[in-house]
């Protein structure tokens, strides 16, 4: 069974090597952004909850990230593993992550973080956003989500290292080269399917 993490801040290209990195270990690739996305698109309260909070470059609160992911994860499919992509984000975060994994009878496999210069990661998000269309991607949002993210989520980096878990890549140049250097990684703690 194979569990792993994806992290790395806004913009480092989790959302591009999920779906890969989860068909090479044959899991889903389960994205809390594309669960409040498609909440959001649907108009339900949770997702008008999420968008004031990402629109301002905010985490939603944990307790509806907790409950979504908890639910996510006792589905069918992810019974035989799981890639998240944007979760956990918080040391609480993570905690119930743990809790959750224990009384399911399973451990994380890895931690894959990708790296990638701040400078890089804001020119990227403003393509995106003229691309993408998206309203939580204005400069100001995107340096606030940064920020955040250093808070929030790097301490996580230092808890998963702690339980020698974390694979830290270098996530700046061209897909195909991150690909790779992912994919070198991942067959160290999976066998290649």
């Amino acid at each position: 069974m194979t569990t792993v993490v994806l992290m790395g801040p806004p913009g480092a290209g989790k959302g591009t090597h999920a779906g890969m990195l989860a068909g090479e270990v044959a899991v889903p690739a389960i994205s809390t952004g594309d669960i409040f996305r498609a909440h959001v698109a649907a108009g339900s309260e949770l997702g008008r909850t999420a968008q004031q909070y990402v629109d301002s470059g905010a985490y939603v609160p944990d307790e509806v990230t907790n409950a979504m992911v908890r639910e996510r994860l006792a589905e069918e499919d992810a019974r035989s593993g799981f890639l998240l992509d944007g979760y956990p984000r918080t040391l609480d975060q993570a905690a119930v992550l743990d809790d959750l994994l224990a009384a399911q009878g399973r451990d994380l496999t890895a931690v894959i973080v990708l790296r990638v210069d701040r400078e890089s990661l804001v020119q990227r998000l403003l393509r995106r956003a003229e691309i993408q269309g998206r309203s939580d991607d204005s400069e100001d949002v995107i340096r606030r989500r940064l920020e955040v993210y250093t808070e929030q989520t790097l301490p996580l980096i230092t808890l998963y290292g702690g339980r020698g878990l974390v694979h830290e890549i270098d996530g700046n140049g061209d897909i195909d080269a991150v690909r790779e250097r992912i994919l070198e990684v991942t067959y160290t703690f999976t066998p290649a399917t």
